[in-house]
């Protein structure tokens, strides 16, 4: 008896073993069935070994009571004190996990899951899992053999006998046996479902990764075809519900609870699209709509269960695809975006404890990592790998991350998986915040072997590995430039001036004088901008250098420097996105055109950034329209609201000519787009639209200001030539007619006269000198060309067209389309000209020839004097002006009958013309190649010079300038020329067959 006021020699080695609660331990132990061990040392050390030995000893006890009989009870004691294996496995469970304690309460026998120590039973795989569950027979049988499973996993966990990678390996192996029985279950429960379909199973996220929670939702997707000869409608409705079935099965919450949510959440279309889909149909998905996040996910599917041999093809079938995802538009843009939201959708109070997702989390090394394979794996396939580390490594293998940097990424990844393993151990339930308790941090703590001081010891470690991976994800992730700084050579990342003017007499800058004298004036200083910019200067310098002009390049970065330098978001821009600054160098050193836009207005820089400054992507028509609306019905008078309107215009020709740049040259992350039409129908386009949406704005202020909010006469703008075949170029005038018809009670006098005013207002305010380029309507295609009105009635329309139209303005009439104005109008005007444009029995001979003798004569009178023919895009053989009537005469010949064929766009009518037969694939496709080059030469000249041209300049740093933007590299001017005069020569050959010849 132990004398009052005196502890017991049980209740001190209690404390010195590690219990908290050392009074309810004694208590335990002084209990019938612990009795006969309460002093055996053997158990106390095992128990004071554990993460919580009060939780251990009072799951002991509970399994203790839980056994049938007291020789059941006897058997159990006996084999903990005298088998080792047993008594660190069950006693490292009961002290890490209340859950799997409770289990064992609940099923007494499952203990002897535990005895076992055979060498397949210290690293089982999938077939001893499934081996383990082959009796289940229905979700609640499922759910015990299951934990059972569980719990030998966990056994070896918390005894260290495998390490995280292998436990989330394990888990991974146990979730692919789980998914099989399941699927089981549901094949038995519809044996008709199952003989009509193929269903394969593929598992997503850490699932198929090999890398799973002790408690997550395990990701799939559904792939499923019909069985040999039958109904796919009828099969893919058997395999949803079978799907949905094994859905049910392990999510779904019984007496013995739940397993795992099954998520179908990432397949195609996500909760909208279908459960199942059959693999033309996944393929057609990811080929035609996937966001990027999707092929990032892709990464690490894994067939699992189900058809093995559906599943290997639906791989096989999607792996080339996820392997081109980092050639995407904005690919590195799009992961960046997608991590930075995950971060901010995370609740303020959390954003601290959130393991999985806050900063420096598990997050971010998953994502590193799987941008690095994405970039680097397409052409290295030893990066290709599902699970996290083994890919990490591959990447340090390669030379992808530094060797340290990758060990210290390593080990916090481990030490973070762990903390999270064992957080979700205790209870089982899934969560990635980190507890606030200390009991719990202590039991964390102790579990992953920190006993001196396990909460503060936790705490320190915990924060020393985010801390770690948060600076090593922002360098591998959040700071490309960083890397590209790194791979100069020794002693470069930081310019002197010797060394700057060494490096740039090596890149090859014509004055590097001068230039010196840029970088000095852009680097030097103590100031935050200064600073930036050193550690920007040596990339950009090799930007500039790859391009036509450096010097150019270097001279406009230091105007939008000292433009901008002093403004917070343009330092935050260079320095945190690297497509911005790389982007930015592009444009600056890629000719005058875009340089001088930006220059009107620096702070449009923010479109090169992956913010929210709008991107590089076209704006629409309705949506440009909208903001011109909007600025014009805001000023004051008409002169300010086409200032506005212009002001916008020459913003958004920045956006199209920096895209159009940045695409025809690529970037260090993407290749340069390999679509040539795709290029020049873009800027063809958004030039067009932008040119409508300015001419609606200013047609609206001049209306507003002379009239209020209705013209005595509608009136309608349509478009001619480029324009209205919405190709219109960079320096491209504006072809237009003028189309109007008097309100109703309107005298015809009054209506005339408002319209001609709102003509010459329109024309004068689009020109007035400003800083913003001009934009010139141009008129002459009207009837009777420039003897003629400028603005007519759409009666008067009607009767000249009726008596006296020519040839030329029923063809000129072919690019007709309105652009502006009354849209009821416009819709009349066109349906008034159909007839002339669309004839019906087609062209006659005489108009075929009187067409020939006009492109005949045009050439011999237009052609510049001195000017090569052979070179010139517009007139010359092969040019623009050969394709567009041939395919024109096509149209007017055919249209009739062939609906494709009546468009005002010159590619969209050789496609058609190609549909309907009227000339074979090879001669269509010559005619393409011709008329896009063309077009490509006469925006480079615009972008290099600055101003319009239809020749190939003389200069030489110009003509390079075209040739770089063209895809040529230095020395390689000769080639651009010899390809641009066999291409239309070729196009010659054929235009002389249909035009001239048919």
């Amino acid at each position: 008896m132990t004398a009052p006021g005196r502890r017991s020699s049980t209740f001190s080695r209690l404390l010195r073993h590690g219990f908290t609660d050392p009074s309810g331990a004694e208590r335990l132990l002084e209990g019938a069935d612990l009795a006969p061990v309460r002093t055996d040392p053997v158990l106390l050390e095992a128990l004071g070994g554990t993460a919580d030995p009060d939780l251990a000893l009072q799951g002991l006890a509970r399994l203790l009571e839980a056994q049938p009989d007291a020789t059941a009870r006897r058997e159990l004691l006996d084999t903990v004190i005298a088998a080792k294996p047993l008594r660190d496995r069950l006693l490292g469970v009961l002290g890490a996990s209340a859950a799997l304690a409770e289990h064992l309460a609940r099923h007494p026998k499952d203990w002897h899951a535990l005895v076992t120590y055979e060498p397949s039973d210290l690293h089982p795989g999938l077939a001893e899992f499934e081996a383990g569950l082959e009796e289940a027979v229905d979700p609640v049988s499922l759910r015990v053999a299951y934990r059972r499973c569980l719990l030998s996993i966990a056994a070896r966990d918390v005894c260290g006998t495998t390490d995280v990678a292998e436990v989330a390996a394990e888990l991974a192996d146990l979730a692919t046996a789980t998914l099989r029985a399941a699927l089981a279950l549901a094949k038995a429960a519809a044996p008709e479902d199952a003989a009509v379909c193929r269903l394969a199973v593929i598992a997503m996220g850490k699932c198929g990764g090999h890398e799973l929670n002790y408690v997550s939702d395990v990701d799939v997707i559904f792939v499923a075809e019909a069985a040999e000869g039958g109904d796919e409608g009828k099969a893919l409705k058997a395999a949803a519900r079978l799907a949905s079935h094994l859905m049910r099965i392990c999510s779904e919450t019984t007496v013995e609870g739940s397993i795992w949510p099954v998520d179908a959440n990432l397949r195609p279309e996500g909760r909208n699209g279908p459960l199942v889909r059959t693999l033309a149909s996944h393929l057609a998905y990811y080929q035609r709509w996937a966001k990027t996040w999707e092929f990032q996910a892709l990464l690490k599917a894994r067939p699992v269960a189900g058809d093995a041999e559906l599943g290997r093809a639906y791989i096989e079938a999607l792996e080339p695809l996820v392997w081109k995802a980092a050639e995407r538009e904005n690919f590195v843009a799009d992961v960046q975006k997608m991590r930075r939201r995950v971060v901010e959708n995370i609740p303020v109070a959390e954003v601290e404890r959130e393991l999985k997702l806050g900063p420096g989390g598990l997050r971010d090394v998953e994502f590193a990592v799987q941008l690095l394979q994405l970039v680097h794996g397409r052409a290295d396939a030893s990066l290709r790998s599902g699970t996290t580390l083994d890919a990490l490594q591959a990447l340090a293998a390669g030379g992808y991350v530094g060797r340290v940097d990758a060990v210290q990424l390593d080990d916090a990844y481990r030490f973070l998986r762990s903390m999270e393993h064992r957080i979700q151990l205790f209870r089982l339930r899934r969560t990635h915040l980190v507890p606030e308790d200390d009991a719990d941090l202590r039991r964390i703590g102790r579990s992953l072997g920190l006993r001196t001081d396990p909460v503060t010891e936790l705490t320190r470690e915990w924060k020393r590995h985010t801390g770690v991976v948060r600076r090593l994800h922002e360098k591998l992730f959040y700071r490309p430039l960083l890397d590209a700084v790194a791979q100069l050579a020794p002693g470069e990342a930081r310019l002197s001036a010797e060394a700057a003017r060494e490096r740039m007499i090596a890149l090859g800058y014509a004055d590097p004088a001068s230039a010196l004298r840029h970088l000095e004036a852009l680097a030097s200083g103590v100031t935050r901008k200064a600073a930036i910019q050193r550690t920007l200067l040596p990339v950009l310098l090799g930007w500039f250098a790859d391009s036509a002009d450096p010097d150019a390049g270097l001279l406009n970065f230091r105007k939008v420097s000292d433009a901008l330098g002093k403004t917070p978001w343009y330092l935050r821009l260079l320095r945190d996105e690297g497509a911005a600054a790389e982007n930015l160098a592009r444009v600056l050193s890629a000719g005058r055109l875009a340089p001088d836009l930006l220059m009107r207005a620096p702070e449009a820089v923010a479109l090169l950034g992956d913010g929210d400054g709008g991107g590089l992507a076209p704006r629409s028509r309705g949506h440009l329209e909208q903001e011109i609306l909007a600025a014009v019905g805001r000023a004051e008078n008409a002169e300010q609201g086409v200032t506005a309107a212009r002001g916008v215009r020459r913003r958004e020709l920045f956006r199209t000519a920096a895209a159009d740049i940045v695409g025809s040259y690529g970037t260090e992350t993407q290749s340069a787009e390999a679509d040539q039409g795709a290029l020049v129908d873009r800027v063809g386009g958004a030039v067009s639209d932008l040119t409508a949406a300015t001419i609606a704005g200013t047609l609206r202020a001049v209306v507003r200001e002379g009239w209020g909010d209705t013209l005595p006469t509608r009136f309608a703008v349509i478009g001619m030539g480029r324009f209205g075949g919405h190709e219109l170029g960079y320096g491209s005038d504006a072809d237009v007619l003028f189309v109007h018809e008097p309100r109703d009670g309107v005298d015809e006098g009054e209506a005339g006269a408002a319209a001609n005013k709102v003509v010459s207002e329109m024309r004068r305010l689009l020109q007035i000198p400003s800083s913003d380029p001009p934009l010139l309507i141009d008129a002459d295609l009207r009837p009777e060309g420039k003897s003629g009105p400028l603005v007519r009635t759409l009666k008067s329309y009607e009767a000249y067209y009726r008596r006296w139209s020519l040839t030329w303005e029923s063809h000129a009439l072919l690019r007709a389309e309105p652009v502006a104005g009354d849209e009821e109008l416009g819709r009349r005007f066109v349906e008034l000209i159909d007839p002339l444009r669309y004839p019906t029995g087609g062209l006659g001979e005489d108009a075929v020839r009187e067409i020939r003798r006009l492109k005949a004569r045009m050439e011999s009178e237009r052609l510049p004097r001195g000017a090569d023919p052979k070179l010139h895009t517009k007139l010359g053989p092969g040019g623009l002006s050969d394709v567009e009537w041939t395919v024109q005469v096509l149209q007017m010949r055919h249209a009739r009958e062939v609906a494709g064929l009546r468009t005002t766009r010159t590619r969209q009518a050789l496609a058609a013309a190609l549909d309907a037969g009227l000339l074979p694939a090879e001669d269509a496709e010559i005619l393409d190649e011709a008329w896009v080059l063309a077009t490509r030469v006469r925006n480079a000249v615009m972008l290099v010079r600055g101003r319009a041209g239809d020749t190939f300049p003389t200069e030489s740093r110009e003509l390079a300038a075209v040739g770089r933007y063209l895809g040529y590299g230095p020395g390689h001017v000769g080639d651009m020329l010899d390809a641009y005069r066999r291409t239309t020569r070729r196009a010659r050959g054929v235009v002389e067959e249909l035009f001239y010849g048919g």
